[in-house]
């Protein structure tokens, strides 16, 4: 919006299709939203009484600058019991939201113009996170002819001497793609080669389908450069409550840590009681609703793949999200999604929202239950440029 007011960076329109997906919403009255990732299921009542159990007993000022340290405690013990990490305190943040904790990594290591790159297809906020911390976002582009794994010869003729970082994302938002062992450790040698920092976004890790999820940052050597982002925002349904945790080396967290005093201070105190008992419940909590949501995009997938001009990636590896090839249609993303919008009533959002390299797919969010997905499968059906 060009206004004296506004600062001239902000002039120029930088909304995108996950932003107007409220509005789009509101198009039809009975419109099938499958355009953004927030769980239809709310958090688990364990979660919620042992919180506000919390509050009530005084759990409702500010906790240390860091985080509440039974919570930060939690963490560590947490990625020592699941993956055989040896995480220190001094090497725990906690942040309202993985999206904010993004926001505090790059403005903690950034210069002005260095470069980040971003596994694509990513998730949209990236580049402007990136741009926010006075960096240049780079896309990496990954292809499902390639599994959407990181291509590494692709990866290293990107790196100049202003690059600074890699971003990676497995389970991936958009794809549901996870980098297999191997690719991480052909990036984690990537990263020593050049010096760089490794980006992790870790906050689909309870939705690996195939293979058990493993943080980057566990691999051999991996841990002193890697930033791990993490959330409870999907792995406990826990959207509203906007928290997340950094695990960095001291150094960056203590930088982050001062960065955040002038942000928000500190995260919700009643959010991190009950991301604490959510670690701490977790094999209570987590199954069913894991579960859940496998159904639910191995059902879709299965429906997407008996349409015409429409596939997907059959079984899918991770995350809740499907992205779906429409290239055969000869429609753009944005066209077939304002079809399936106007003639279907569903929502859905182009996948060049996600990078350059998500042209010709639309992305899906499975947060609604299976016989919700049927009905919007029903209705794609019945289109004519999907065989209807």
């Amino acid at each position: 919006m060009r206004h004296r007011y506004i600062a001239k960076r902000y002039w120029k329109d930088q909304s995108t299709a996950m932003g107007q997906s409220d509005v789009m919403a509101r198009a039809f009255d009975d419109v099938i939203n499958l355009s953004l990732g927030d769980p239809d299921l709310i958090t688990h009542e364990l979660i919620i009484d042992k919180a506000f159990a919390d509050a009530r007993a005084g759990h409702t000022k500010y906790t240390d600058f860091r985080g509440d340290p039974e919570l930060r405690a939690e963490i560590c013990r947490f990625y020592e019991e699941e993956y055989g990490m040896d995480v220190k305190d001094e090497e725990v943040f906690v942040c309202a939201s993985a999206c904010l904790g993004m926001y505090l990594a790059l403005e903690a290591i950034l210069d002005d113009g260095d470069e980040v790159i971003l596994q694509a297809p990513y998730f949209t906020p990236y580049p402007q996170q990136v741009e926010l911390a006075r960096g240049i976002p780079v896309e990496l582009a990954t292809y499902e002819e390639e599994d959407f794994q990181i291509n590494i010869e692709r990866l290293e003729g990107l790196i100049n001497e202003r690059t600074k970082a890699i971003v990676i994302n497995s389970p991936s938002n958009p794809t549901g793609n996870c980098l297999t062992v191997e690719t991480m450790e052909e990036i984690g040698r990537i990263a020593e080669k050049y010096d760089l920092l490794v980006i992790s976004d870790d906050i689909y890790t309870a939705f690996s389908y195939q293979n058990p999820f493993v943080p980057f940052g566990a691999l051999k050597g991996m841990k002193e450069r890697t930033i791990i982002l993490n959330s409870f925002s999907k792995n406990f349904t826990m959207t509203g409550w906007r928290v997340g945790n950094i695990i960095a080396p001291e150094y960056i967290i203590k930088v982050i840590q001062q960065i955040n005093e002038n942000v928000v201070f500190t995260a919700p105190s009643i959010s991190q009681r009950a991301a604490l008992h959510a670690l701490r419940n977790r094999k209570e909590v987590q199954p069913s609703m894991v579960e859940e949501y496998r159904s639910r995009v191995f059902y879709a997938a299965k429906r997407i793949n008996e349409l015409e001009g429409m596939s997907v990636i059959d079984p899918p590896k991770g995350s809740f999200y499907l992205f779906i090839n429409i290239k055969e249609t000869g429609l753009s993303s944005e066209e077939a999604a304002e079809a399936i919008l106007k003639e279907a009533h569903v929502l859905m959002l182009p996948g060049n929202a996600f990078g350059s390299c998500g042209e010709g797919y639309l992305r899906i969010a499975c947060t609604v239950n299976n016989q919700v997905l049927g009905e919007a499968f029903d209705r794609i059906g019945r289109m004519k440029v999907f065989g209807g």
